[in-house]
């Protein structure tokens, strides 16, 4: 049997094994690097891997909805915003705007960063030391 690409057995392995909390922030850096990706095929007039960069991202958004619990008040909130997000992605699709995708990369980037603070705060709950201190 041949041996498969090192690069991507790792890269099935860091998914099969991340936490929820780690798959989404993968989510995240995917939907930042397809909006950079797109970006860039806009600037190189390349249509087709604009709409394939742009559609990936959609689909990241989408998954990021349907993954919402939506008995809580801040997934309703998300909802909207994601909702936001995925239309702004049609509309860049559409006009071959860079300016939206820059704003939807904005969002997106706030979401990440926020969302690998609330994964370390809960490393720190999970592992920290006892007794309250930090």
């Amino acid at each position: 049997m041949a041996m498969s690409n090192p690069y991507q057995t790792y890269q099935n392995n860091s998914v099969t094994t991340a936490s929820p909390g780690e798959l989404t922030l993968m989510l995240y850096n995917g939907c930042l690097k397809f909006t950079h990706l797109a970006k860039t095929a806009i600037k190189q007039k390349n249509i087709e891997e604009k709409n394939q960069n742009i559609l990936k991202a959609q689909n990241i958004i989408q998954e990021l909805m349907v993954t919402l619990n939506m008995d809580q008040e801040v997934s309703k909130n998300m909802m909207s915003l994601y909702d936001y997000i995925h239309r702004q992605l049609i509309q860049a699709n559409i006009n071959n705007d860079i300016a939206i995708l820059e704003e939807v990369e904005g969002f997106v980037t706030e979401f990440r960063d926020t969302w690998k603070q609330v994964i370390q705060l809960n490393r720190k709950q999970q592992y920290g030391t006892q007794g309250g201190q930090a």
